[in-house]
C-alpha cells in the first residue's frame, strides 16, 4: 500500500479546488440558460428546427412560459418550442428536455441535463463549497421529478421517462438537512420520498421470492441517445457491436438466444428491455452481470438493495426526528428484513465479498465488482464481513484508486477504468468499520492520479484509467460511448470530499 502521507503541494491542492468552485458556473442550467439545455447532441437535429422543453401537464403552462419568456431573449425563444408533456410516453412527438423549475448543475460535456445518481455526489461538492442555495436546489428539482414526472429520471429528458436511477434521494435530503436543519422543509419531503420508494419495492422492480429490488426499465426497443450518438470510427452504432460480438464469441453467462435471434441476426425486444435497465443502473456498460450486463433483469444487485436499506433508515430517522414511533419501527423493521435478506443471497462466505443473486438460477455471480462496498458505506455489514471485505480489497486496488471490476472487458465500468463514486464510496465504507489506513490509501491514490492529470491537461474528468492513472481512455473502451467527459459533476464532489477526508 502507498504511504499516505500527503504528497500534495498546498498550491496544488488550491489551483483545484479554485478550478472546481470555478466549475460549478459552468455547469449550471437555469432558466436563463434554457437553449443551452434544451440541445442535445445525443439525439439527431434537424438545423433551423426549433428545439422541444416540455413542461408537466400539472403545471400551470401559460405561467411557466410567461416566466421562461421573461427570462431570455426574444432570439433564444425562437428556437425553441414550449409543450405540454402528453400524458402518455407513447403519444410523445419529437423529444427534448423537461421543464425543470429551479437551477441545477450537470455533469458536463455530452451530459447536459441532470442526472439522477451523479446528484449526489454533485450536491457533496456543492455544499463542502459553500454553494448552499444551488445544493437546496439540486435537491429540490429531484423532489419535484417525483411529483411531476413520477420517479427520479435517469436524466431530464423525454427519452428518459422510462426509466430511473440508483436511490440515492433520501441520503440527499438528510445530508441537506444536516446543513439547513429546516424541519418544515424535511417534512414536506415525506410524501415524495415515499412515492420514490415504492417505486422500487413492488413488481416489477421487487422480487417477491427474495424481498429483493431489481433494476427494469419501463421502456420497450433500442435507447434513442444510443441509436445516435454511441458510434464507431466506422459508423456502426453500440447495437451493430454488439450483434457482431454475438456472432463472434461464444457466451457462456447466459442463454444468448433470449437476447439475440441468430437465424434472423437481430436483437430481441427483451434485449433492448435488459439494455435499458443496465442503464438505469447507472452502470453502463460493464459484464457484471454477463456481456453487455443484459442479463441484468434476473437479478438482485448489491448496489441497489443497499441504497433501499439506507433508505429505509432514512425515512426511520426522519420519523424519529417528528416522533411517529409507530414508524419508526415499521421503517426500522423494514430495513432489517432487507439487511437479513442481503446476508442470505448476496454475502458470499467463502469470497468474503458481497456479490448479485441471480434470481432463476439461485446463485451469486462470481464477478468481483466494486460494489461489494456498499453494505460498508451504509453500516450494514457485520464487523466480520467488514473485516473479509477490508482483506480482499487486493483484489481491486491500483496505483489510482480501485478498479471498477476485476476484468478487462472493452467495457468502462470495468477494469482497468475507476469512477470517483465508486471510489467514495470504498473510502467511506473501508473508514466506517476502522480501516483508516487502507480508506486512505485509496484516496490518496486517487487524488494523486487526478491533481496529476489536471496538472497535464487543465480538466478534470468523468472517468480515469486507474492502471496507468491517465484521463486517456478512449482507444480502451470498445462498447457504448468511448470518451471521457470534461466537467464533470462528480468527479468535482468526491475529490472535495476526498480531500476533507483526508485532512487536506
Amino acid at each position: 500500500m502507498m504511504n499516505t502521507q500527503s504528497t500534495f503541494a498546498t498550491k496544488q491542492i488550491n489551483a483545484v479546488r479554485a478550478h472546481i468552485k470555478k466549475t460549478w458556473k459552468t455547469l449550471t442550467r437555469s432558466h436563463e440558460h434554457l437553449l443551452q439545455s434544451a440541445k442535445d447532441d445525443k439525439l439527431e437535429h434537424k438545423p433551423g428546427t426549433p428545439w422541444i422543453v416540455y413542461i408537466s401537464p400539472q403545471e400551470d403552462c401559460p405561467n411557466v412560459q410567461s416566466v421562461l419568456e421573461r427570462s431570455l431573449s426574444a432570439k433564444d425563444m425562437e428556437q425553441i418550442a414550449i409543450r405540454t408533456l402528453p400524458a402518455e410516453v407513447e403519444a410523445i412527438r419529437g423529444h427534448g428536455l423537461l421543464y425543470l423549475p429551479g437551477p441545477y448543475v450537470v455533469p458536463g460535456g455530452r451530459f447536459n441535463e441532470m442526472y439522477g445518481w451523479d446528484s449526489y455526489f454533485i450536491l457533496l461538492g456543492l455544499l463542502r463549497d459553500g454553494e448552499l442555495d444551488l445544493a437546496k436546489s439540486q435537491v429540490e428539482q429531484l423532489l419535484y421529478q417525483v411529483q411531476h414526472y413520477g420517479t427520479i429520471l435517469n436524466s431530464n429528458r423525454t427519452y428518459m421517462l422510462s426509466r430511473s436511477q440508483p436511490p440515492v434521494l433520501s441520503m440527499m435530503v438528510m445530508t441537506l438537512f444536516q446543513h439547513t436543519q429546516d424541519e418544515e422543509w424535511l417534512k414536506s419531503t415525506v410524501p415524495l420520498l415515499e412515492r420514490f420508494y415504492y417505486y422500487w419495492v413492488v413488481p416489477p422492480h421487487l422480487n417477491p421470492a427474495t424481498g429483493l429490488s431489481r433494476f427494469y426499465a419501463f421502456g420497450d426497443g433500442p435507447a434513442p441517445e444510443v441509436l445516435f450518438s454511441e458510434r464507431d470510427e466506422e459508423g456502426r452504432s453500440h447495437y451493430e457491436r454488439v450483434k457482431e460480438y454475438y456472432r463472434t464469441f461464444e457466451v457462456e453467462d447466459y442463454d444468448v438466444s433470449l437476447y439475440y435471434d441468430r437465424e434472423n441476426d437481430e436483437l430481441t425486444n427483451l434485449f433492448y428491455k435488459g439494455d435499458r435497465s443496465m442503464r438505469e443502473s447507472g452502470f453502463d456498460i460493464t459484464n457484471r452481470f454477463g456481456p453487455f450486463s443484459i442479463d441484468i433483469l434476473h437479478y438482485a444487485p448489491v448496489c441497489l438493495n443497499s441504497l433501499l436499506y439506507q433508505m429505509e433508515q432514512d425515512l426511520a430517522q426522519i420519523n424519529e426526528i417528528f416522533g411517529n414511533e409507530d414508524l419508526v419501527q415499521q421503517w426500522r423493521e423494514r430495513a432489517e428484513n432487507r439487511r437479513n435478506q442481503i446476508n442470505k443471497y448476496l454475502w458470499d462466505e467463502k469470497q468474503g465479498l458481497y456479490l448479485d443473486y441471480h434470481l432463476q438460477n439461485g446463485e451469486r455471480r462470481r464477478y468481483e465488482f466494486a460494489t461489494t462496498f456498499y453494505p460498508l458505506w451504509m453500516g450494514m455489514a457485520s464487523p466480520e464481513q467488514a473485516k473479509r471485505v477490508a482483506e480482499n480489497i487486493y483484489v481491486f486496488e491500483a496505483p489510482g484508486g480501485i478498479f471498477t471490476s476485476t476484468r478487462v472487458t472493452g467495457n468502462q465500468w470495468d477494469a482497468p477504468f475507476g469512477w470517483a463514486p465508486l471510489t467514495l464510496i470504498a473510502v467511506e465504507g473501508l473508514h466506517r468499520y476502522g480501516y483508516q489506513q487502507e480508506g486512505d490509501a485509496i484516496a490518496h491514490n486517487f487524488l494523486a492520479m487526478v491533481i496529476k492529470e489536471f496538472e497535464r491537461h487543465g480538466t478534470i474528468v468523468e472517468k480515469y484509467d486507474v492502471e496507468r492513472c491517465s484521463a486517456k481512455v478512449s482507444d480502451e473502451i470498445c462498447f457504448g460511448y468511448s470518451s471521457n467527459e470534461i466537467g464533470f459533476g462528480w468527479t468535482n464532489g468526491v475529490v472535495l470530499e476526498l480531500l476533507a477526508a483526508l485532512n487536506l
